[in-house]
């Protein structure tokens, strides 16, 4: 992560992480609940939308001149991006019981360097601002795609996986123990944070490109991923109109699993309404947000105004 990436609506004081903000005025039901469910396997929520598509492909039809390579998946993941510019609550992280706001947005996605059973598989990790429209999405991705997509090569979280297995399973756990201590105090070195994928807003999978339902996936214990998004594949509806006519449409499911310790139960429900919203009105993603939206809960003066 570089300073570009990095927001600045906060200086760093005691108690924060080089990722993140320390929460400091939030209700006291989620500063006891991470020490009460101290896991997020134990934490997970589970919501499923489905989101109707027919306007969705019109749109990418129509943007493929002005944006090329734009895809149903860059809509979604542009949408998260707004998602989060005014629901910044859902960027929000637990580690060693403590809450904190993510000071930047990023996505974790698990790419085939060839379509077999066979390819390679990496992951990528691209880093968006909340002022991100689709173009810049679809850029951003691009490039992370075209720098790790090559058959053979490496990336720093290719290295450091390939690095570890050689090690014998004794040694193994005592670096991984350390690893672990490392990021709970917050001192994990940043090469290891940069080639962490567990270290991102959320972690996105495209079923549906090998056409299967989303699924739901767990989060995971290491690192700060506080949501798991699974798109699926593309389905025909048939409902009957008034005159009697049948009507086909098409579909497809978004499945989310969410820690529940870092925002309340009704801050979920409406911010997955809002996501359904935006995906209903994609022409919006072509400009930046009105405003963004900043997590109040970080309870100090803002050094950005």
């Amino acid at each position: 992560m570089d300073k570009a990436n990095k927001l600045n609506y906060f200086k760093w004081s005691l108690g924060d992480r080089y990722d993140g903000w320390r929460l400091r005025k939030v209700d006291a039901l989620f500063s006891v609940s991470s020490f009460l469910q101290p896991k997020r396997v134990e934490s997970e929520v589970f919501f499923e939308i489905n989101i109707p598509i027919d306007k969705i492909e019109n749109f990418v039809r129509e943007q493929k001149e002005n944006i090329p390579g734009v895809s149903i998946m860059h809509v979604v993941m542009a949408s998260l991006v707004r998602l989060i510019s005014q629901r910044p609550h859902v960027n929000r992280f637990v580690v060693w019981n403590k809450l904190f706001a993510r000071n930047h947005v990023s996505f974790s996605l698990a790419i085939k360097r060839s379509m077999t059973d066979e390819g390679e598989e990496t992951v990528i990790k691209p880093y968006f601002l909340p002022t991100d429209t689709l173009a810049d999405v679809v850029e951003k991705v691009r490039l992370e795609v075209e720098k790790n997509k090559k058959e053979g090569e490496e990336n720093s979280s290719d290295s450091i996986s390939k690095v570890m297995n050689l090690l014998p399973d004794f040694l193994l756990r005592t670096v991984i123990f350390f690893v672990l201590q490392l990021d709970k105090i917050g001192i994990l070195p940043k090469m290891m944070f940069d080639a962490s994928p567990f270290h991102t807003t959320l972690f996105l999978t495209n079923s549906g490109s090998i056409g299967i339902e989303p699924i739901y996936h767990h989060l995971y214990e290491l690192g700060t991923c506080s949501m798991f998004v699974s798109m699926g594949k593309k389905e025909r509806n048939s409902s009957t109109e008034k005159d009697g006519k049948v009507k086909q449409t098409k579909s497809m499911k978004l499945k989310f699993v969410l820690d529940e310790r870092i925002c309340d139960g009704f801050y979920y429900a409406t911010t997955i309404r809002m996501i359904d919203k935006i995906l209903n009105d994609p022409d919006q993603l072509l400009k930046p947000p009105h405003s963004v939206v900043v997590d109040s809960g970080v309870g100090k003066k803002r050094a950005d105004l």
